[in-house]
């Protein structure tokens, strides 16, 4: 039957997380994805694969933060000719 119809591989997921805009923020969807998972209303693999998007928006936050930081330092270094 497999090779009539393959498997279903993945399904959409419809999940209510908070706004995600700072990695506390992660945190907080990463808990509501556990709680899906005890509520039955997603699967481990369905919120592993949620929890490695929420990873990536996580660094992804991370990095524009370091990136500003960065910025700032720079801009309130001395400058020195050569």
């Amino acid at each position: 039957m497999e090779r009539l119809a393959p498997a279903v591989k993945s399904r959409a997921v419809n999940l209510m997380l908070p706004a995600i805009e700072t990695a506390a923020d992660v945190l907080k969807a990463q808990a509501a994805t556990i709680e899906a998972i005890a509520n039955g209303e997603i699967t481990p693999d369905e919120a592993a694969t949620i929890a490695g998007v929420l990873d990536a928006k996580r660094k992804a936050i991370e990095t524009v933060h370091l990136e500003e930081r960065v910025a700032k330092l720079e801009q309130q270094e001395p400058r020195t000719s050569a």
